[in-house]
């Protein structure tokens, strides 16, 4: 009898023994699956903190840009109005009488004919003959 107790305490103690060698077999994959996930971790926090810097720099530059073109907005809207006063006294310019006689005479000296004068100027063709006359 006490053979058969020695024998079942051994039978129980080699099988304790295999499920403490499985059991830490298991807890050395745990280990090693841990690791790898931190090290994934690591990876994955560099690669946040280089996105989050490239964000940030696209963002200042974008609001750099922007400012950049609110300036050549303003700078276009004056040239803009400049160019509108130049093109409002060139019209004056063109619709006064002095230079509208200055070129039906070199219209005439060309060799334009007054009809031809006349349609480019909006003038009626008395008019235009009457300033040729005159010359």
């Amino acid at each position: 009898m006490s053979d058969l107790l020695i024998i079942l305490f051994s039978i129980s103690e080699v099988v304790l023994l295999v499920i403490v060698i499985l059991f830490f077999l298991r807890l050395k994959k745990s280990e090693t699956l841990l690791s790898g996930l931190q090290a994934n971790q690591q990876e994955f926090i560099k690669r946040l903190q280089f996105n989050t810097q490239l964000e940030n720099e696209l963002v200042s530059t974008f609001a750099q840009r922007q400012q950049e073109l609110v300036a050549l907005n303003t700078e276009l809207e004056n040239k803009a109005a400049t160019l509108q006063k130049l093109v409002d006294l060139a019209n004056e310019y063109c619709k006064s009488p002095q230079f509208m006689r200055e070129i039906i005479i070199q219209g005439n000296r060309t060799g334009k004919s007054p009809v031809q004068l006349a349609k480019a100027t909006g003038l009626s063709l008395e008019e235009i003959e009457l300033i040729i006359d005159q010359s």
